[in-house]
């Protein structure tokens, strides 16, 4: 775990994402972005975009095979689908951060969960909100693999995952830095169906340095 360099009073953004919301933002390139889980075990659902072709966007495949790692914590380069840096992790006080469970999507709590939770709100839904948010159109196409920051989904030695309690606490944070101008979609999962969120979601903070 590595703490940060950067103290709350020199942000030049700080805002709170309610349990179930979204936050779509640009992220110019040497800035920092912290995400700041406020009362733990909250699942920030992430996407990242190159501000200047959004068709560049962020790859899980080629992070994960950067990194010859499965999790992403401190020095993890975030690559895009064309093989570039989007940022790079510089602070992490979780430890590890998912990249292989994706979004929860009303499909696919029905197919886990029953029929009955079909109307729950899910994060696919609210990518979908706040990609219509932003000045340069994003669709239903542009909203793939994600980031899970402060989920715990453990890959066993079968190659199955799980979705288990979650890591974090309150206070912990993750710090990400721009390596090009960045578009940053967050859904801050409203999940009620598995220990993600310790059945409870929470708000988290975004601060920008």
């Amino acid at each position: 775990m590595t703490e940060s360099t950067f103290q709350p009073g020199a942000a030049v953004l700080r805002e709170i994402i309610p349990a179930g919301e979204w936050w779509i933002h640009e992220i110019k390139q040497g800035m920092t972005l912290r995400i700041l889980d406020l009362e733990g075990n909250q699942a920030a659902d992430t996407l990242f975009f190159s501000a200047a072709d959004p068709t560049e966007r962020y790859s899980a495949d080629r992070t994960i095979q950067q990194q010859a790692a499965l999790y992403l914590t401190t020095g993890t380069r975030l690559m895009s689908t064309e093989g570039n840096a989007l940022l790079t992790l510089t602070a992490d006080t979780c430890g590890r951060h998912d990249t292989l469970g994706g979004a929860c999507s009303r499909e696919s709590n029905t197919m886990r969960y029953g029929h009955d939770t079909e109307c729950m709100h899910a994060c696919r839904d609210i990518f979908i909100r706040g990609a219509q948010e932003w000045e340069i159109e994003l669709t239903k196409r542009d909203l793939t693999c994600n980031i899970n920051f402060f989920m715990n989904v453990p890959v066993t030695p079968e190659g199955q995952l799980s979705f288990a309690d979650g890591i974090s606490a309150p206070g912990r944070y993750v710090e990400m830095r721009a390596e090009m101008d960045v578009i940053c979609l967050i859904s801050n999962c409203p999940q009620l169906n598995n220990p993600c969120n310790g059945w409870n979601p929470t708000p988290v903070e975004v601060i920008i340095f």
